[in-house]
């Protein structure tokens, strides 16, 4: 695997191969085995957004594989001042064995790999998610054993996450469903990719449609980063759009809930929802870092390919 761009980019066989090294690593890390995969080498960290989970999980997990990690704001970098995008991509090809970026527009991870000669890793942009994806397909797994005969259910917001989790969910084989207001739903790119997989496929405004039958319901906020002017505004659009315990009556039996973080605990889910549903939450937020690490070995090191 070249690099991590975007989910579509993926092939169901190279998820679960990822999937299957994140949980060896996360095995061996818990039993004191350490895995120097990534000895000597540099990663390069850009964020043009800010992070907690991100960049941590990625500094601490390139310390684990022996690696380092080299922290890069763009208010430091020369990108930040108009240096073409072409520009810093060879420049850093040059010093650095990977980078990963954190941005909004889609294109600038696109941009990274096509003028760079060095692994691509998308750790956010306003389309996409993938990393935060793959820690919750990881999630996803440990708890229900497999994908097979799932449904996974997404409220709120038609963002990167509902876009990367749409593919995600289809690729392994789980039927999916969205809900989201009018007028907030996901990338047409996205919906028309979906629409491949025929009934496996729902989209509705509807969220007791959505979420009736379902084993796993997920969420996100509804502002994201640098949409908060628009808070105001977006609570009312939804209003009605919270995962709370009257709406999970109608999943399955041990549905699990999954949050991204960070959570506005009373708005896209109640308190006491996230409370009881902590476990499998702060396990899918620890599984950024195993899952992480699964995507720097495939990426970067010749071993896992």
């Amino acid at each position: 695997m070249k690099h991590l761009l975007k989910m579509s980019n993926m092939t169901k066989e190279q998820i679960i191969k990822l999937l299957d090294i994140a949980d060896q690593l996360k095995y061996d890390l818990k039993h004191g085995i350490e895995h120097k995969h990534l000895a000597g080498k540099s990663l390069g960290m850009i964020f043009q957004k800010s992070s907690t989970r991100t960049r941590v999980s990625f500094e601490v997990g390139m310390y684990q594989l022996g690696g380092q990690a080299l922290f890069l704001s763009s208010r430091d970098l020369q990108i930040g001042r108009g240096e073409p995008i072409e520009d810093t991509a060879r420049v850093l090809s040059r010093y650095l064995d990977g980078i990963m970026i954190r941005t909004y527009a889609q294109q600038e991870v696109d941009d990274l790999a096509t003028y760079g000669s060095i692994p691509i890793i998308n750790g956010l942009t306003d389309f996409a998610h993938p990393c935060q994806v793959l820690a919750d397909l990881m999630t996803i797994r440990e708890y229900k054993g497999s994908f097979e005969g799932l449904k996974m259910t997404y409220i709120g917001d038609g963002n990167n996450m509902a876009n990367s989790l749409i593919v995600g969910g289809l690729l392994v084989g789980m039927r999916v469903s969205i809900a989201c207001p009018l007028g907030y739903q996901p990338s047409d790119d996205i919906i028309k990719y979906a629409s491949k997989y025929g009934d496996n496929f729902t989209l509705t405004d509807c969220v007791k449609t959505a979420v009736c039958g379902a084993d796993v319901v997920i969420t996100d906020v509804w502002a994201s980063m640098g949409q908060e002017g628009e808070q105001d505004i977006r609570k009312k659009a939804f209003a009605g759009y919270q995962i709370n315990n009257t709406l999970l009556s109608v999943a399955n039996d041990g549905a699990m809930v999954l949050h991204c973080l960070p959570a506005h605990r009373g708005e896209e889910i109640s308190a006491e929802t996230l409370e009881s549903h902590q476990t499998e939450i702060f396990d899918e937020a620890e599984n950024r870092l195993h899952a992480q690490k699964a995507v720097l070995c495939m990426t970067m090191s010749d071993k896992f390919n």
